[in-house]
């Protein structure tokens, strides 16, 4: 069996970049998101990484986010992993991994004013729930 499928969820780390395919007038957008990772160190310390992901979304899909989403924006992206593979102009083997985005959820809306205030800001933020963190199952809203 065979199955590839990925699911992220964070934010544009650019405006997402919309091109027309020649032969076909499809429509494609490129961006990245960028996603972060919690966990403790070796002294026990909070720590945090980030991941940037490249995706690439055709069709409908494309032609709403690019309308409606731009950097900062938050995003789920539900796809699939594709590998494409290349010479560059000195002949070096170069490869480019990138999730074929095939559903888009959006995130809460975001307050496009210049002045954003650090705690408006993180109420929009996705919340983050560490590995060690207790979840009542009460406080889940469904």
């Amino acid at each position: 069996m065979n199955f590839n499928k990925v699911i992220i969820a964070g934010n544009l780390t650019r405006d997402p970049e919309k091109r027309t395919l020649p032969d076909s007038g499809t429509s494609v957008v490129s961006l990245g998101i960028a996603t972060n990772s919690y966990f403790k160190d070796k002294s026990g310390q909070n720590q945090q990484r980030a991941e940037f992901h490249n995706v690439v979304l055709f069709g409908n899909v494309a032609d709403t986010v690019a309308k409606y989403l731009k950097k900062g924006s938050v995003a789920l992206v539900e796809g699939r992993l594709q590998t494409s593979s290349w010479d560059d102009k000195e002949g070096n083997k170069r490869y480019r991994t990138e999730i074929v985005g095939e559903r888009v959820q959006f995130g809460p809306k975001g307050d496009d004013s210049p002045k954003q205030d650090s705690e408006d800001k993180k109420e929009r933020d996705i919340p983050v729930i560490n590995e060690d963190d207790e979840i009542d199952v009460e406080d889940i809203p469904f």
